[in-house]
Order: structure tokens, then C-alpha cells, then sequence
């Protein structure tokens, strides 16, 4: 009984002294909990809307207040026309317009009803909907206020009309979020083992005393895996144009150039988590662990970024997948050009410098 005491004792301080076991056991826990927590919700917070006031009188006045002073929606901007409803839409930031009809006032008084349009960003048909049912209940309980005491209620009514997918079909969100996740994984984990691959073989060293430089072997590395990766996208846009009918109402020439950088993007990721992990298991691990959970909760593809906490809006920043199912969503479902997500399309791009330049620094010191 001693001697397994001993051994289990002495089982204990093989544990406590690696650190990657200890990380494992109580730092992921910790992480996918707290992660759960609070990015999962089907309620929102601060959702970013545009207000479209054909009256402008003392009651929208109130009615816009009464919605701004809500910690649900954001008043992003006010609109002049109804051809600036799509362009706020194709801007990517706004999810819903409220459209306000003319003489709005003068209805409540002369008809004892005037209407409020809804007008939502249905390529997230869950956020769509809760859009539409806070808008309401907001509009009911400023609608009670007013009819307290008074001879002649008042009705105002909601309509809503949903935009990029009237029907809400819920492949529409889950599509883009889907292939994103395909690439980023696929495209990752294929390029975390390829060093690790080379120091477990026995391999390393030929590639240390070769005449090939830091960024020619990195790149060298990331090549092959563009090709079979973009073979993967293409099938990927097979699949989702001819078996779930999505629609691709923007260019697909430049469907596939984004869908390359974000290939490349991944890819590079991958090499970054090669040259840092010692083993293929713990490449493998950190690829599955540390990029499932950020790329399916913090991207944005089944959760409203906006509803989650400040600091994780601000992790969601650096994930790579968010800003893709931006720009795919909007290239697929809303028919927008290069100068609507320009600014995604330069973010991946830097990310991607960013890590292949990472790479190459970590791959010069171990050449030392």
C-alpha cells in the first residue's frame, strides 16, 4: 500500500509539474465556460439600427427616444430617403431600419392608427426576428403609456418586411458559417503539423542546412495546401448554390478571390501554430481547441456579435472567420462589390502578413 501511495503521489507532481497538463485540466474549462456564458444568448444588446422619419413630429420624436434609450438597439443614423435603406444594408453595420410614415402625428389624432415599417437584415433570420418582437413590445409599452385615461386609444402597427431572405430559411446563415468553418479548420489544422511533421521525422535538419531561406520554406510549406484548399472552396459553393439553393447575387469572381485570401489567411495561421507547437499532437490540439470554440462562438456566424460582452467584442476583433462571413454573407446574400467590404478584405490581408511575418521570426530562431 505504500509503494502506491508513493506512485500516486508521485503521479501528482508529474502533473503539477507540467504546465500544458495543468492548462488542459483547469485554464480550458475555465475558458470554455466562461466563453458559453456569455457568448451564447438569443437575446441582443446594442444592436446598431437606422431610423428612416417621414414625419418627424413630437411623437416620433418620443417613439425614436423611447427606442434609443433601450439597451437593445443603437441609433447608428438617420436616413433621408428610401433609397438609402439598401445602402445602409450593404454597409454591413445596421441589422434593421425603421421606416416611419408620413404625417404620423396627424394619423394617431384624425384615425386613431398610424404604422410603424420594420425593416430587417434577414441573412441572421434568429436576430431578424428577435429584432422584430423587441421593436414591437417597445412600440406596445410607449402605445399603453399614451392610452392611459384617454377617451380615443391609440394603435400603432408594426409591419416588417425582411430583407436578403424573406422567407427566412435558416440555411442561409448556417451555409457561409459552415464553409467558413470548413476552410478555417481544414485550411489550419493541414498546416499546423507540416514543421512539427518534419521535427518528428528527423527531417528538420535537412531543411536547417539547406540553401533555402525562412520565408521560402515557410511559404514553400503553404503553397500545396492553397491549391487543395481552393479545391475544397469550390466544392463547398457547389454544394450550397445546387443542393440548398444559395443564391449568389454578387460576383463570383469575387466570391473566390476572398475565398482565397481567407484560405491563405488560415493557412498562414496554421503555419504560425506549426512553428510554435513542438509536437504534431499538440499542433492538432491547439488547431481543434484553440480555434473551434473562437471561429463557431465569437464569429459572429450563430450569435450577435453586438449582444455579447465589451471585452469579447473586442476579442472577436482578432478572429479571422468573423470578418469572412461578413464579406461572404454580403458578397452571396446581398450582392455587394469590393467597395462595401473593403475594409474586411484589408483586415484579413493584414492578419495574413501578420502571421506568415510571425512565422518566418519564430522559424529564424529556431534556426539559432
Amino acid at each position: 500500500m505504500k509503494r502506491f501511495r508513493g506512485f500516486v503521489i508521485k503521479e501528482f507532481y508529474h502533473i503539477f509539474r507540467d504546465k500544458r497538463s495543468l492548462f488542459i485540466l483547469f485554464g480550458m474549462p475555465i475558458a470554455q465556460i466562461l466563453l458559453f456564458g456569455f457568448a451564447i444568448t438569443n437575446e441582443i444588446n446594442n444592436v446598431d439600427i437606422a431610423v428612416l422619419d417621414h414625419s418627424k413630429d413630437a411623437t416620433t420624436k418620443e417613439i425614436i427616444n423611447k427606442i434609443s434609450a433601450s439597451s437593445y438597439f443603437t441609433i447608428d443614423q438617420f436616413i433621408e430617403r428610401e433609397a438609402d435603406i439598401e445602402t445602409a444594408f450593404k454597409q454591413g453595420k445596421v441589422k434593421a431600419v425603421l421606416n416611419i410614415e408620413k404625417d404620423f402625428s396627424k394619423k394617431l389624432i384624425a384615425e386613431s392608427k398610424a404604422e410603424v415599417l420594420i425593416i430587417t437584415d434577414a441573412t441572421d433570420p434568429n436576430t431578424a426576428n428577435t429584432i422584430y418582437n423587441y421593436v414591437t413590445a417597445i412600440l406596445q409599452n410607449y402605445q399603453q403609456g399614451k392610452n392611459k385615461g384617454s377617451n380615443m386609444p391609440y394603435q400603432i402597427t408594426p409591419r416588417t418586411r425582411m430583407v436578403y431572405n424573406p422567407e427566412l430559411k435558416s440555411v442561409f446563415m448556417f451555409v457561409p458559417g459552415v464553409m467558413t468553418i470548413i476552410l478555417m479548420l481544414v485550411s489550419a489544422m493541414m498546416t499546423s503539423i507540416s514543421i512539427t511533421r518534419e521535427k518528428e521525422l528527423g527531417t528538420m535538419e535537412i531543411l536547417l542546412v539547406s540553401p533555402l531561406k525562412p520565408f521560402q520554406v515557410i511559404v514553400g510549406k503553404v503553397v500545396p495546401y492553397i491549391f487543395l484548399s481552393v479545391i475544397n472552396a469550390i466544392i463547398i459553393v457547389v454544394l450550397s448554390i445546387f443542393v440548398f439553393k444559395m443564391p449568389v447575387e454578387g460576383s463570383l469572381f469575387l466570391l473566390g478571390l476572398e475565398s482565397v485570401l481567407f484560405i491563405i489567411t488560415a493557412l498562414a495561421l496554421g503555419i504560425l501554430i506549426s512553428t510554435i507547437a513542438g509536437t504534431q499532437q499538440t499542433a492538432m490540439m491547439i488547431s481543434l481547441m484553440g480555434l473551434m470554440l473562437p471561429v463557431i462562438l465569437l464569429s459572429g456566424f450563430i450569435f450577435p456579435v453586438a449582444s455579447m460582452p465589451y471585452i469579447l467584442q473586442l476579442i472577436s476583433n482578432i478572429v479571422p472567420a468573423k470578418w469572412f462571413i461578413i464579406i461572404i454573407k454580403g458578397i452571396m446574400l446581398k450582392g455587394v462589390g469590393l467597395q462595401f467590404i473593403w475594409k474586411e478584405t484589408l483586415i484579413l490581408l493584414g492578419m495574413t502578413v501578420f502571421f506568415i511575418g510571425l512565422s518566418v521570426k519564430k522559424y529564424k530562431i529556431r534556426l539559432e
